[in-house]
Protein backbone atom coordinates (compact mmCIF):
# COMPACT_ATOMS: atom_id res chain seq x y z
CA UNK A 1 0.00 0.00 0.00
CA UNK A 2 1.11 3.46 -0.53
CA UNK A 3 1.54 5.46 2.34
CA UNK A 4 2.35 8.50 0.62
CA UNK A 5 -1.71 7.90 -0.43
CA UNK A 6 -3.30 7.35 2.38
CA UNK A 7 -4.34 10.31 5.70
CA UNK A 8 -1.41 11.08 7.44
CA UNK A 9 -3.18 11.76 10.79
CA UNK A 10 -6.25 11.16 12.89
CA UNK A 11 -7.56 13.98 12.28
CA UNK A 12 -6.96 13.81 8.28
CA UNK A 13 -8.57 10.21 8.32
CA UNK A 14 -11.49 11.70 10.24
CA UNK A 15 -11.72 14.58 7.56
CA UNK A 16 -11.61 11.84 4.89
CA UNK A 17 -14.50 10.06 6.50
CA UNK A 18 -16.70 13.89 7.00
CA UNK A 19 -16.20 13.99 2.91
CA UNK A 20 -17.87 11.30 2.63
CA UNK A 21 -20.63 12.01 4.75
CA UNK A 22 -19.41 9.79 7.43
CA UNK A 23 -19.34 11.34 11.14
CA UNK A 24 -16.75 9.74 12.97
CA UNK A 25 -15.84 10.34 16.43
CA UNK A 26 -12.22 10.61 17.39
CA UNK A 27 -11.55 6.89 18.88
CA UNK A 28 -13.57 5.43 15.54
CA UNK A 29 -11.69 7.98 13.51
CA UNK A 30 -8.12 6.82 15.34
CA UNK A 31 -8.76 3.25 14.82
CA UNK A 32 -9.63 3.65 11.37
CA UNK A 33 -6.24 5.44 10.87
CA UNK A 34 -4.51 2.79 12.17
CA UNK A 35 -6.05 0.21 10.08
CA UNK A 36 -4.71 2.42 6.82
CA UNK A 37 -1.39 2.81 8.75
CA UNK A 38 -0.19 -0.14 9.64
CA UNK A 39 -2.42 -2.79 6.98
CA UNK A 40 -4.10 -4.15 9.18
CA UNK A 41 -7.60 -5.65 8.66
CA UNK A 42 -10.48 -3.76 10.40
CA UNK A 43 -12.69 -5.17 12.05
CA UNK A 44 -16.16 -3.40 13.48
CA UNK A 45 -19.25 -4.96 15.19
CA UNK A 46 -22.00 -3.48 16.82
CA UNK A 47 -25.51 -3.39 16.52
CA UNK A 48 -27.01 -3.46 12.85
CA UNK A 49 -27.45 0.07 11.16
CA UNK A 50 -24.38 2.05 13.43
CA UNK A 51 -22.69 2.95 10.41
CA UNK A 52 -20.29 -0.19 9.73
CA UNK A 53 -20.51 -1.25 6.11
CA UNK A 54 -21.05 2.61 5.41
CA UNK A 55 -17.03 3.10 6.22
CA UNK A 56 -15.99 0.96 3.73
CA UNK A 57 -17.91 2.47 1.57
CA UNK A 58 -16.63 5.94 2.43
CA UNK A 59 -12.86 4.49 2.42
CA UNK A 60 -13.14 3.54 -0.82
CA UNK A 61 -15.12 6.43 -2.46
CA UNK A 62 -12.30 8.63 -0.39
CA UNK A 63 -8.88 6.70 -1.32
CA UNK A 64 -10.34 6.35 -3.66
CA UNK A 65 -10.26 2.55 -4.50
CA UNK A 66 -12.89 0.16 -6.37
CA UNK A 67 -15.34 -1.89 -3.20
CA UNK A 68 -14.84 -5.13 -3.59
CA UNK A 69 -17.81 -6.64 -1.33
CA UNK A 70 -18.32 -10.35 -0.12
CA UNK A 71 -21.78 -10.68 1.66
CA UNK A 72 -21.68 -13.46 4.36
CA UNK A 73 -24.66 -16.20 4.41
CA UNK A 74 -25.46 -19.32 6.06
CA UNK A 75 -23.64 -22.08 3.64
CA UNK A 76 -21.55 -20.14 1.85
CA UNK A 77 -18.10 -21.53 1.13
CA UNK A 78 -14.75 -21.43 -0.75
CA UNK A 79 -16.11 -21.53 -4.29
CA UNK A 80 -18.85 -18.60 -4.01
CA UNK A 81 -15.99 -16.63 -1.89
CA UNK A 82 -13.06 -16.86 -3.47
CA UNK A 83 -12.45 -18.96 -6.83
CA UNK A 84 -13.99 -21.81 -8.90
CA UNK A 85 -13.01 -23.72 -11.97
CA UNK A 86 -14.50 -23.07 -15.12
CA UNK A 87 -15.47 -26.67 -14.93
CA UNK A 88 -17.86 -26.14 -18.99
CA UNK A 89 -14.87 -24.40 -20.07
CA UNK A 90 -12.32 -27.19 -18.65
CA UNK A 91 -14.48 -29.68 -20.30
CA UNK A 92 -14.40 -27.68 -23.96
CA UNK A 93 -10.77 -27.60 -23.91
CA UNK A 94 -10.72 -31.27 -23.40
CA UNK A 95 -12.88 -32.13 -26.41
CA UNK A 96 -11.06 -29.58 -28.28
CA UNK A 97 -7.88 -31.04 -27.40
CA UNK A 98 -9.09 -34.93 -27.98
CA UNK A 99 -10.64 -33.38 -31.42
CA UNK A 100 -7.32 -32.67 -32.50
CA UNK A 101 -5.48 -35.18 -31.53
CA UNK A 102 -3.31 -33.85 -28.91
CA UNK A 103 -5.05 -35.14 -25.90
CA UNK A 104 -2.54 -38.53 -25.58
CA UNK A 105 0.30 -36.46 -23.29
CA UNK A 106 -2.77 -36.59 -20.57
CA UNK A 107 -0.01 -34.88 -18.04
CA UNK A 108 0.08 -32.22 -20.20
CA UNK A 109 -3.40 -32.02 -20.90
CA UNK A 110 -4.39 -31.57 -16.93
CA UNK A 111 -1.88 -28.98 -16.70
CA UNK A 112 -3.30 -26.86 -18.96
CA UNK A 113 -6.87 -26.94 -18.08
CA UNK A 114 -5.64 -25.40 -14.39
CA UNK A 115 -4.34 -22.45 -16.29
CA UNK A 116 -5.56 -19.00 -15.01
CA UNK A 117 -7.69 -19.01 -17.74
CA UNK A 118 -10.01 -21.24 -16.17
CA UNK A 119 -10.09 -19.64 -13.05
CA UNK A 120 -13.21 -18.09 -12.00
CA UNK A 121 -12.35 -15.33 -9.27
CA UNK A 122 -15.18 -14.73 -6.82
CA UNK A 123 -14.76 -11.55 -4.08
CA UNK A 124 -11.65 -12.44 -2.20
CA UNK A 125 -9.24 -13.35 -4.72
CA UNK A 126 -11.07 -10.41 -7.18
CA UNK A 127 -9.62 -7.71 -4.19
CA UNK A 128 -6.32 -9.27 -4.18
CA UNK A 129 -5.78 -8.83 -8.05
CA UNK A 130 -6.26 -6.03 -10.61
CA UNK A 131 -6.64 -2.46 -9.00
CA UNK A 132 -6.19 -1.56 -5.39
CA UNK A 133 -8.90 -2.62 -3.83
CA UNK A 134 -11.26 -2.31 -0.29
CA UNK A 135 -12.62 -5.62 0.35
CA UNK A 136 -15.39 -5.15 2.34
CA UNK A 137 -16.43 -8.79 4.02
CA UNK A 138 -20.10 -8.20 5.37
CA UNK A 139 -21.48 -9.95 8.06
CA UNK A 140 -19.45 -12.60 9.16
CA UNK A 141 -21.38 -13.47 12.06
CA UNK A 142 -23.78 -14.67 9.17
CA UNK A 143 -21.56 -17.35 7.73
CA UNK A 144 -20.85 -21.02 9.16
CA UNK A 145 -17.97 -20.72 11.96
CA UNK A 146 -16.07 -23.38 9.12
CA UNK A 147 -15.61 -20.86 6.34
CA UNK A 148 -13.68 -18.12 9.11
CA UNK A 149 -10.83 -21.03 8.13
CA UNK A 150 -11.00 -20.07 4.77
CA UNK A 151 -10.21 -16.23 5.83
CA UNK A 152 -7.23 -16.73 7.84
CA UNK A 153 -4.70 -17.07 5.01
CA UNK A 154 -6.26 -13.57 3.36
CA UNK A 155 -5.93 -11.66 6.22
CA UNK A 156 -2.67 -12.13 7.30
CA UNK A 157 -0.59 -13.13 4.17
CA UNK A 158 -2.80 -11.02 1.43
CA UNK A 159 -2.38 -14.36 -0.35
CA UNK A 160 -5.05 -17.10 -2.04
CA UNK A 161 -3.62 -20.69 -2.11
CA UNK A 162 -5.14 -22.68 -4.83
CA UNK A 163 -4.04 -25.83 -5.05
CA UNK A 164 -4.08 -26.86 -8.43
CA UNK A 165 -2.32 -24.00 -9.20
CA UNK A 166 0.02 -22.32 -6.56
CA UNK A 167 -0.10 -18.88 -4.42
CA UNK A 168 -1.72 -15.86 -5.91
CA UNK A 169 -0.50 -13.11 -4.01
CA UNK A 170 -1.62 -9.56 -4.13
CA UNK A 171 0.62 -6.66 -5.75
CA UNK A 172 -1.31 -4.04 -3.20
CA UNK A 173 -2.91 -5.48 -0.33
CA UNK A 174 -6.38 -4.50 -0.10
CA UNK A 175 -7.70 -2.35 2.42
CA UNK A 176 -10.05 -4.71 4.66
CA UNK A 177 -12.65 -4.33 6.89
CA UNK A 178 -14.97 -6.91 8.46
CA UNK A 179 -18.20 -6.29 9.67
CA UNK A 180 -20.37 -8.02 12.23
CA UNK A 181 -23.64 -7.66 14.10
CA UNK A 182 -22.16 -10.15 16.45
CA UNK A 183 -25.49 -12.41 16.17
CA UNK A 184 -23.04 -15.18 17.19
CA UNK A 185 -19.44 -15.02 18.08
CA UNK A 186 -16.28 -14.85 15.87
CA UNK A 187 -13.50 -16.75 16.17
CA UNK A 188 -10.27 -15.87 17.89
CA UNK A 189 -8.49 -16.84 15.39
CA UNK A 190 -9.91 -14.09 13.11
CA UNK A 191 -10.07 -11.07 16.17
CA UNK A 192 -6.22 -11.56 16.18
CA UNK A 193 -5.26 -10.65 12.91
CA UNK A 194 -7.33 -7.57 12.85
CA UNK A 195 -7.89 -4.11 14.71
CA UNK A 196 -10.92 -4.14 16.70
CA UNK A 197 -13.76 -1.35 17.41
CA UNK A 198 -16.94 -1.54 18.25
CA UNK A 199 -19.12 0.74 16.57
CA UNK A 200 -22.11 2.25 18.90
CA UNK A 201 -25.53 4.56 18.67
CA UNK A 202 -24.33 7.62 18.13
CA UNK A 203 -24.83 10.18 21.20
CA UNK A 204 -27.19 13.04 20.27
CA UNK A 205 -24.96 16.00 19.09
CA UNK A 206 -23.36 13.11 16.85
CA UNK A 207 -26.40 11.60 15.11
CA UNK A 208 -27.20 15.64 14.96
CA UNK A 209 -24.89 16.05 12.78
CA UNK A 210 -25.59 13.08 10.56
CA UNK A 211 -29.13 14.33 9.97
CA UNK A 212 -27.60 18.00 8.85
CA UNK A 213 -25.56 15.73 6.12
CA UNK A 214 -27.57 13.00 5.36
CA UNK A 215 -31.17 15.27 5.75
CA UNK A 216 -30.31 18.84 4.28
CA UNK A 217 -32.90 21.31 4.83
CA UNK A 218 -34.47 19.72 7.32
CA UNK A 219 -36.10 22.14 9.72
CA UNK A 220 -33.53 22.29 12.74
CA UNK A 221 -36.38 22.11 15.02
CA UNK A 222 -37.61 19.35 13.92
CA UNK A 223 -34.23 17.89 13.07
CA UNK A 224 -33.34 18.10 17.26
CA UNK A 225 -36.71 16.45 18.23
CA UNK A 226 -36.27 13.42 15.81
CA UNK A 227 -32.89 12.83 17.34
CA UNK A 228 -34.24 13.39 21.12
CA UNK A 229 -36.82 10.78 20.71
CA UNK A 230 -34.88 8.14 19.19
CA UNK A 231 -31.80 8.35 21.49
CA UNK A 232 -35.17 7.99 24.23
CA UNK A 233 -36.28 5.29 21.94
CA UNK A 234 -33.20 3.37 22.42
CA UNK A 235 -33.18 3.15 25.91
CA UNK A 236 -36.61 0.82 25.67
CA UNK A 237 -37.02 -2.33 25.96
CA UNK A 238 -38.06 -3.01 21.92
CA UNK A 239 -37.42 -6.21 19.82
CA UNK A 240 -35.20 -4.31 17.54
CA UNK A 241 -34.03 -0.92 18.26
CA UNK A 242 -33.15 1.66 15.43
CA UNK A 243 -30.24 2.93 13.74
CA UNK A 244 -28.76 5.71 12.43
CA UNK A 245 -29.94 4.82 8.98
CA UNK A 246 -33.76 4.36 10.34
CA UNK A 247 -32.98 8.00 12.15
CA UNK A 248 -32.44 9.02 8.69
CA UNK A 249 -35.00 7.67 6.68
CA UNK A 250 -37.65 8.59 9.52
CA UNK A 251 -36.76 12.37 9.36
CA UNK A 252 -37.08 12.27 5.71
CA UNK A 253 -40.42 10.96 5.78
CA UNK A 254 -41.48 13.30 8.57
CA UNK A 255 -39.90 15.76 5.80
CA UNK A 256 -41.88 14.67 2.82
CA UNK A 257 -45.17 14.68 4.95
CA UNK A 258 -43.86 18.56 5.60
CA UNK A 259 -43.57 18.29 9.00
CA UNK A 260 -42.11 21.40 11.02
CA UNK A 261 -42.09 19.48 14.58
CA UNK A 262 -43.14 16.23 16.39
CA UNK A 263 -46.43 15.58 16.99
CA UNK A 264 -47.97 12.16 18.49
CA UNK A 265 -50.35 11.96 15.11
CA UNK A 266 -47.45 12.09 12.60
CA UNK A 267 -45.15 9.76 14.63
CA UNK A 268 -48.43 7.13 14.97
CA UNK A 269 -48.57 7.10 11.27
CA UNK A 270 -45.03 6.58 10.35
CA UNK A 271 -43.20 4.39 12.75
CA UNK A 272 -43.11 1.33 10.16
CA UNK A 273 -40.55 3.75 9.16
CA UNK A 274 -38.40 3.77 12.58
CA UNK A 275 -39.88 0.17 13.67
CA UNK A 276 -39.25 -2.99 11.78
CA UNK A 277 -41.49 -5.27 13.92
CA UNK A 278 -45.22 -5.47 14.55
CA UNK A 279 -44.81 -5.90 18.18
CA UNK A 280 -42.32 -3.38 18.65
CA UNK A 281 -45.01 -0.77 16.60
CA UNK A 282 -47.94 -1.87 18.79
CA UNK A 283 -46.15 -1.25 22.04
CA UNK A 284 -45.30 2.64 20.83
CA UNK A 285 -48.37 3.51 19.43
CA UNK A 286 -50.82 5.86 21.35
CA UNK A 287 -50.02 6.80 24.49
CA UNK A 288 -46.23 5.53 24.56
CA UNK A 289 -45.67 7.59 21.81
CA UNK A 290 -47.02 10.51 22.56
CA UNK A 291 -44.99 10.53 25.77
CA UNK A 292 -41.64 10.31 24.03
CA UNK A 293 -42.63 12.93 21.99
CA UNK A 294 -43.12 15.12 25.04
CA UNK A 295 -39.82 14.36 26.43
CA UNK A 296 -38.60 14.83 22.94
CA UNK A 297 -39.67 18.41 22.52
CA UNK A 298 -38.18 19.20 26.35
CA UNK A 299 -34.96 17.54 25.70
CA UNK A 300 -35.02 19.67 22.31
CA UNK A 301 -35.80 22.76 23.89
Amino acid sequence: MDRAQLPATVEATQQLLAAGGYVADRALATTVHLALRMGRPLFLEGEPGTGKTEIAKVLAAGLPRKLVRLQCYDGLDLSAAAYEWNHAKQLMAIRLAEASGSASDRAALERGIYDRAFLQERPLLQALTGEPAVLLIDELDRADEPFEAFLLEVLADFQVTVPELGTIRAATPPVVIITSNRTREVHDAIRRRCLYHWVDYPDAARERAILRIRAPGMPERLSAEVVAFVQKLRGGDYFKLPGVAETIDWAAALSALDARELEPAAVDETLGVLLKYQDDIAKLRGAEAAKLVAEAKQAAA
